[in-house]
């Protein structure tokens, strides 16, 4: 292993995250003294915005905004699918505010020819006092009513835990708590690394020009998909388009979709793609890529394009990916494209999360630089048992950043 692949793997690779992280809120040590009030467990009701954006901040988590949470829980696809309301969450409540909160999302899938509704969580913030009563909030969530399925992803440690002590299971899928990126920028990861580390003045400029020339002689090996020979070769016609201009020739492709051998798949009807990626007050911004062969849409990718907030880095991530019967020719000109929207986007990175095996095949050629999830990162239960039977087989399951709330909040 040369020094640059060292540098960058076993020291760039801590700075990034898949998703932001919570961070303990500091606790005065009087407080931690004397014993909590008593909190109630209650619904989350819609006037409760306020209160959990306040605890959610003390947190460490990020900002949501009302028209958001109108958006998730008012004009959600499910409502009209199951002409239902479906629960927003649980929070823990005493009598000087919220002190707990747990949110629950509800997303429509497809398996085969049936419509199911499955839950994500979001959002899981508890102040240090009432850590303890994680639980029943967790518990809560997982037993909900007129959910198929209940999904918690990239979570911290503790969270997951509690998880699997619901009876949660893991994705089986042993790869999928890998993630792929690419480095687009050098010298702003150098410069990241420097302020990671708090260098300063000339040991900051040694530090980030070295950083930079380490990495571009480790990238020199791995160029990503160059000049995309599928795409060329193949005859395809890629374009970007708005995702306001998601229409009828992707729901015709989702329609061909289903009918291929079963999956549990995320809704990925017209509709459904509009209001996920459509995020009122958000700082992130999707580009929609087409993939067309003799003027039939044979595939899409979603790139999601935002700055982390912590590091100040500009992410490309491919938020979704789909190809009719999963061509190879099909998704590697996706990729390429979506690799080379990155680029002229000016992102410092691409990164990959998830997505089924013959995607992360192609992706691996490009020689990715890979880092480890730190926890399992889809846990989910079902009361179905025949759902539970068909996801221990990993394959079962087009598991992706569609799964979570990575891809649905500012």
């Amino acid at each position: 292993m040369t020094y640059a692949k060292t540098f960058a793997a076993d020291v760039l690779l801590p700075l990034l995250r898949a998703r932001p992280e919570p961070v303990a809120a500091r606790v005065d040590p009087d407080t931690l003294a004397r014993p909590p009030s008593p909190a109630k467990q209650r619904e989350v009701r819609f006037s409760d915005f306020e209160a959990v954006a306040d605890l959610k901040e003390r947190s460490g988590l990020p900002k949501d905004n009302p028209e958001n949470w109108h958006r998730l829980w008012r004009q959600n696809p499910v409502l009209a699918a199951t002409g239902s309301q479906h629960g927003m969450g649980w929070v823990l409540e005493t009598e000087a505010g919220i002190v707990g909160y747990q949110g629950s999302l509800p997303l429509l899938y497809r398996l085969g020819d049936r419509t199911l509704v499955g839950a994500v969580g979001t959002g899981l913030a508890i102040d240090p006092a009432y850590r303890a009563r994680g639980i029943g909030l967790l518990s809560a969530f997982f037993r909900q009513p007129g959910i198929d399925l209940a999904i918690v992803t990239f979570a911290i440690e503790s969270a997951v835990k509690l998880a699997k002590a619901l009876h949660g299971r893991t994705l089986a899928q042993p790869d999928y708590a890998k993630v792929l990126f690419w480095v687009l920028d050098p010298p702003r990861f150098a410069q990241t690394l420097a302020s990671k580390f708090r260098l300063s003045g000339g040991t900051a400029a040694i530090a980030s020009a070295l950083g930079a020339t380490a990495l571009r002689a480790d990238m020199g090996l791995r160029r990503g998909p160059g000049r995309f020979p599928g795409t060329q070769r193949c005859g395809f016609d890629v374009a970007e388009i708005d995702v306001n201009n998601i229409g009828d020739e992707f729901e015709d492709l989702w329609r061909r979709k289903l009918a291929e051998a079963p999956r549990l798949m995320a809704d990925r009807g017209a509709a459904s793609l509009r209001w996920h990626f459509t995020i009122p007050g958000g700082s992130s911004r999707a580009t929609v890529l087409c993939c067309r062969r003799a003027a039939r849409l044979a595939g899409y990718a979603i790139v999601e394009h935002s700055t982390d907030r912590k590091t100040g880095l500009r992410r490309a991530m491919l938020a979704d990916i789909l190809a009719e019967q999963d061509d190879p020719e099909t998704t590697e000109a996706l990729l390429g494209a979506a690799y080379a929207n990155a680029v002229a986007a000016g992102d410092d990175f691409f990164e990959v999360v998830g997505l089924p095996a013959h995607v992360r095949r192609i992706l691996m050629r490009w020689r990715p630089y890979v880092r480890t999830y730190p926890t399992d990162p889809l846990v989910y239960r079902t009361a179905d048992e025949s759902l539970g039977r068909f996801l221990a087989d990993g394959n079962g399951w087009y598991a992706g950043p569609m799964d979570g709330d990575t891809t649905l909040l500012p």
